[in-house]
């Protein structure tokens, strides 16, 4: 029996001390709606872009139908438990909204960019962090980069965005695009951090009155950036939630299969799914 016992207890330590120096076990991304997203990343749960709202409870953009456009596929309580850190790449309400500032704890740690330090500071936030440029956190180097959320008159109407690149050691390196169309400067970044992930908002959103002009990535834009991805598999999200995004899961399906492009490459995750990450 003092065998037995032993052996449980070895078998124990050892578990614990597995559990210690792997913490949160490997890293992994899931898509919760529209571009919010869940990342379990060197032991840590981030939340990023948290629109939590029930659906139809925010304004119409195109006419159509309230948003979102969709339910959540989990609980809130399921997607905010363990949360270590918030990173918010602007405050569009398809991005932060009233719902998520209500049921995130004032408390919890926040990165957002510099153009809305105000703003979270008005909505209570205690240790929101506006990033300039970079951070180390928890053995994770955040880097905030510039985006462009449109063109034209349309740039100056959207305001500031962001994205995220994350960098950890025996982690995948992480590129958060944001809400952007594609540019040069974030080719320069993929060619700078060489991710081995890119996630990327291909809805196409459309503005009334400027329905030629996308303030994100369509699919189009989505196979440039995909021809300059580099050794990155991306990841396509921001569809099929909100009623001004004209891009769907499909439609940017069909188009990559005019490119050749497969799911070796471009991964595009329904509601809820998880995708494991790897070097």
């Amino acid at each position: 029996m003092r065998k037995v016992i032993l052996a449980l207890a070895l078998a124990l330590a050892a578990t614990l001390s597995f559990a210690q120096t792997n913490p949160g076990g490997k890293p992994t991304v899931q898509l919760v709606r529209n571009a919010t997203l869940i990342i379990k990343y060197n032991g840590k749960k981030i939340l990023v872009d948290p629109m939590l709202s029930s659906k139809g409870a925010i304004e119409s953009w195109a006419g159509i139908q309230t948003n979102p456009t969709v339910d959540l596929k989990m609980p809130v309580n399921h997607i905010v438990k363990g949360v270590d850190l918030v990173m918010v790449t602007h405050t569009h309400e398809d991005h932060f909204d009233k719902a998520a500032s209500k049921i995130l704890d004032k408390s919890i740690e926040l990165i957002n960019q510099p153009a809305d330090k105000g703003f979270f500071e008005k909505e209570g936030f205690i240790n929101a962090t506006a990033l300039q440029d970079n951070k180390i956190w928890n053995g994770i180097s955040i880097h905030r980069m510039e985006a462009e959320h449109g063109s034209g008159e349309l740039l100056k109407l959207m305001g500031k965005t962001s994205g995220f690149v994350l960098k950890a050691k025996n982690q995948p390196t992480l590129y958060i695009v944001g809400d952007a169309i594609w540019t040069d400067d974030i080719k320069n970044n993929i060619k700078k951090f060489k991710p081995d992930y890119i996630i990327v908002n291909s809805g196409g959103a459309l503005i009334k009155g400027y329905e030629n002009t996308p303030i994100i990535m369509d699919e189009m834009q989505t196979m440039a950036l995909i021809g300059e991805s580099g050794k990155a598999k991306v990841i396509a999200v921001h569809m099929d939630a909100l009623d001004h995004c004209r891009t769907t899961r499909k439609s940017l399906r069909q188009k990559a299969a005019e490119f050749n492009i497969g799911t070796d490459k471009l991964i595009i995750p329904q509601d809820g799914e998880v995708i494991k990450l790897s070097l």
